[in-house]
């Protein structure tokens, strides 16, 4: 399968690919039975009818299988979009937790926050309303609090929480 036809068929754009192709089939099946029963009309009985026929029940058959198809398409994304929706919220009530844990004041949880999703220090001071001064100390005491020398420790913290055990060490031999 090539790369494009790949990338085509993971997640929404396999149920779009899917569903038109469901319409085009759809459609297929509506000129060969409308084409069946023209012959039928015209008494033209021969071994082309039959292959009509023929085509005409596979196409229905696949029309059958591909709204399966479909369907069960769009179950797994409505499934794996509550299961984000579930990570999500299961995340921010761990940092809420470990926030409390560590005793950070409203202000310094706004600024953990906005540190954790990546701002730096010139764009949380903005978005606060803050000096960059005042935005820095917040996130030394933010550090401490935690015990993590910096902004990488502190990311890692979460991320480390969030895969657990890690990763196993190369075995040797």
């Amino acid at each position: 399968m090539s790369g494009l036809l790949r990338g085509v068929m993971a997640g929404r754009g396999r149920s779009v690919f899917l569903a038109v192709f469901l319409m085009v089939q759809t459609l297929a099946v509506v000129f060969f039975v409308g084409d069946v029963l023209l012959d039928v009309m015209q008494n033209d009985l021969g071994p082309h009818l039959y292959f009509e026929v023929l085509v005409s029940l596979a196409l229905a058959m696949s029309v059958g299988l591909g709204a399966v198809a479909l369907r069960q398409t769009l179950e797994e994304l409505a499934a794996q979009d509550q299961a984000l929706a579930s990570a999500r919220g299961a995340l921010g009530d761990v940092i809420a937790a470990q926030f409390t844990a560590w005793g950070l004041t409203p202000a310094e949880r706004d600024v953990a926050f906005l540190a954790l999703k990546g701002l730096d220090v010139a764009e949380i001071a903005e978005l606060r309303g803050r000096a960059s001064g005042t935005v820095r100390a917040q996130l030394t005491r933010i550090y401490a609090k935690a015990g993590v020398s910096g902004r990488a420790q502190f990311a890692a913290w979460f991320v480390e929480d969030l895969l657990g055990e890690g990763l196993e060490p190369p075995r040797e031999g």
